[in-house]
Parts: structure tokens; sequence; C-alpha cells
């Protein structure tokens, strides 16, 4: 499917179209609507040529803006609501382009051809129009270049993008956010994660940050992940999208019902519980019932795909924060294979920009390299996460999970204390250190401690 300028049978050129690209996206859109969103970032009706497509992918948006699935029928039943139908070629015309996809998982490449014909047919617009007013004797030259500057901007708007800012505006923003601070003294800017020490270092999480936790396995990364999960949705009452690449979702949740009821997790897992358990089990059903939490366990995915599902995710639904576990089991693009360093680094720069994309915070569990065990101080260092020196760049706040236990299970003088140590590496915004948690394992549940008594 290529793009090209053709010419009409009289010799005149037709404008650059390719309308074979332009069927094929409308097709691959009713057979697997969940690549909208990202077709949304590239494209918009006006950059087809044909108008019947531009009124169908009009018709698509507005769906999608509803809510609503876009396949046949609703596309058939908007439509016919907006007067339009008859407009397409009807239904029949519909179904033939749900027909006739070569393959809809290239529905971005056929966006892309569709984008840059565009584009083409709006420069030979703005050249046309400006050759047309060059040859007026009686227009202005500097009225002239001005008009030339501004037609040229308006067709390359989706190219470069005028993302700058004055100065005055973001002082004015400052202010605001100075004076709302001043008079909530204590409050958190960020999400609240339900772990004080934790919030009073970092001030909460907040939007457009990448949270990167580190630890070796068996350190409770997972636990910890699904426990911040729980904290946030309950306690700021905004949706958790959690991405869990290792832990199928009935896992996820059956050990999320064991830190709500406190019930031993084991006993769950076996059904081994009392009346008085199965009680508390139900008191806890109920209490989470409307807890607004998120689970795609989906074992493997790029970061394209995560990304578009995020971003469907937050069109659907208030989502304050996405949780990712883990980013080693995301895959990158095709051309970075064998280069597990590319790969990564992809990665983690796409979770950043995920970030301040969706204005939310993205926290991805991450895995060090071995060499923390081979050392005679076993704590995490920046240096310890695995595969690629970007997640440290990228990141804007870092934290490792550290038991001390865990080195000591076989020594027999030991008293195991259950103490993890949350160890702040890197915050961008604020200082470093280290906070103590409390882990209760059966529970699968980490606690602030009081340190006070």
């Amino acid at each position: 499917m290529t793009e090209e300028v053709v010419h009409s049978k009289d010799g005149g050129r037709i404008p650059p179209q390719d309308i074979q690209a332009e069927k094929s996206l409308l097709g691959a859109i009713m057979i697997s609507d969940a690549i909208l969103p990202e077709i949304l970032t590239i494209i918009r009706p006006r950059d087809f040529y044909e108008e019947r497509h531009a009124i169908i992918f009009e018709a698509m948006s507005d769906l999608y803006d509803q809510h609503k699935p876009v396949d046949l029928l609703t596309l058939t039943a908007e439509l016919k609501r907006k007067k339009k139908l008859k407009n397409i070629g009807g239904a029949t015309y519909l179904a033939e382009l749900s027909n006739t996809v070569p393959a809809a998982a290239h529905a971005k490449a056929y966006a892309e051809i569709i984008e840059k014909a565009s584009i083409r047919r709006r420069l030979i617009q703005a050249g046309t129009e400006i050759a047309e007013k060059a040859y007026s004797e009686d227009a202005d030259v500097g009225n002239l270049v001005g008009a030339a500057e501004r037609d040229l901007f308006n067709v390359s708007d989706k190219i470069v993008k005028s993302d700058y800012v004055a100065m005055d505006t973001l002082l004015a923003d400052a202010f605001d956010r100075i004076e709302e601070l001043r008079n909530n003294k204590g409050a958190l800017r960020g999400l609240k994660t339900g772990f004080r020490d934790l919030d009073k270092m970092t001030a909460g999480f907040h939007k457009g940050d990448l949270i990167i936790i580190g630890a070796r396995p068996a350190m409770g990364k997972t636990t910890f992940a699904q426990n911040l999960a729980y904290n946030i949705a309950t306690i700021n009452n905004r949706g958790v999208l959690f991405f869990s690449m290792e832990m199928a979702n009935n896992e996820i949740i059956d050990r999320m019902i064991s830190d709500v009821s406190g019930v031993d997790n084991w006993k769950i897992r076996t059904g081994n519980i009392n009346s008085e358990e199965h009680q508390r089990l139900m008191d806890a059903l109920g209490e989470m019932d409307n807890v607004p939490i998120f689970i795609d366990d989906t074992s493997s995915m790029t970061i394209v795909e995560l990304r578009n599902k995020a971003r469907r995710a937050m069109h659907d639904h208030d989502i304050g924060i996405v949780i990712v576990d883990y980013l080693q089991l995301i895959t990158g693009d095709d051309r970075y294979k064998g280069n597990r360093v590319q790969e990564v680094t992809e990665i983690s720069r796409g979770l950043k920009i995920l970030a301040r994309e969706l204005g939310i915070p993205v926290v991805a569990l991450s895995q060090l390299s071995r060499t923390v065990t081979g050392r005679d101080n076993p704590r995490p260092l920046l240096s310890d996460l695995r595969d690629s020196g970007s997640i440290e760049q990228d990141a804007d706040l870092v934290m490792f999970l550290h038991r001390p236990d865990y080195y000591h299970q076989n020594d027999d003088d030991y008293e195991e204390t259950n103490i993890t140590e949350l160890i702040v590496a890197k915050h961008r915004h604020g200082a470093v250190g280290k906070v103590d948690l409390y882990f209760h394992p059966e529970l699968l549940r980490f606690m602030s401690l009081d340190k006070e008594h």
C-alpha cells in the first residue's frame, strides 16, 4: 500500500491520497476498537480524503467519547441517529469495510499513511493560496509574508507543537499553588500512599512522575505494590490501573482479600477457614466491592500496547495512578531485539512519557542485578538497577525494598524482626533517606511503624 500523486484522464493532478488505507483503517477499528485511542492521537476526520470516510471516523470518535464500543452495529446506529447513514452508502458499505481489512494489526501504519497524504494536500492548498496572493500587486509584501507563515504553521500544527508557555502564566499558576498549600498546611500535593513516613518524605506521589520500586526476589515488591494500589484507591478515592504480568488477577484479589480481612492468605488458598474467618472474608468482600482498582493480567505486552491500554482506561475511568509489575516483563520494539539495554531504555522512556502524557504518577517495579547478593552489605544501590542506566535517569523517584531478615535466616542466633527498609535512593523533588516498615507475612501486608511505642 503506497501513497503517490496520480493524474486524472485529462492530465490534471489528483491530490495525494490513499483510499485503500482509509478503508483498511476504518475496517480495522470496527474489528478491534482497542486501537482507537492511539489512532485518535495521529489523525482527525479532516485527514480523510473521501468525505464519507471522514463522516464514519467522526462517528467512531463520538462513540468513543460516549464510552461506547465501536463496531458494525453501534456505528450503524450512530450514523442513523445523525441522519448520515445514507451519505456514507448505508450499512452495506460499513459491512464492506469490516470485511476487507488486510490486517487489523497494521492500523497505526494505515493512519500514518493517511496523515502524510493529508499533510501533503494541505501543503498544496497553502502553496496555491500563497501563490495566488503573491500575484496581487496591491497586496502589502509584509502582510503576504505574515499570511504565508500563518498558512504554513496551520499545515504543520500536527508536526511541530508549540508547547512553550509564557513565564507570567507559569508564575500565576505557581502563585495559586503556593497559596493553596499555605492555606492547607500539612496537606500533601501528591497522592497519599497510606505509609505515613513515606508520605512525609515525598509529599505523596506526584503527577507526571515515574516511580521505580526495585528489589531482589523475595523482598516483597509485588506485595508492596498491591498494598500501594489498595491504599491509594481507598484513601484518595482515585482509580488504580494495575498491570500484573507475573501474577494472575485472581491471585492478586486473594492477596488483597487477605490484607483487608486479616485472614491468613494460606488459609484462603486452601479453604481451611473457620466460621469467624469466613464472616471476616464476607465483610471484606463487601468493603472491597466499590474500590476502584482495575487489573490487567496480560502476561506479555509491548510498551506501546501498555500505553494504549492506559489511555483507554484513563478515558473510561478516573485513573489516578498506573502500577506496572514489572518493568523487565514489558517487551520493546522489534528493532531492538538482541539489544536488551536499548530495549529497556525504550521501555523506561515510554513509561515516563506515559506519566507526563496522562498527568498521573506511574509506578514500575524493577528487578535488581545479582551483584547485590555478592556484596558484604547487600543494601541495594542505584547502580543495581538491572539492564539499563536509563531507568535511573528517567525516574523521578527510586525506592528499594530491603529485608535484613532474608540475609540472616540461616543464622542460629538471629531473631527475625519482620522489619523491611524502604530506601529512597533518588528523589528528584526532595530528600533521600530510609523508611522502616513492618511486614506481616501471613496477611501479605506492609504497615507503618509506630516508633514512639
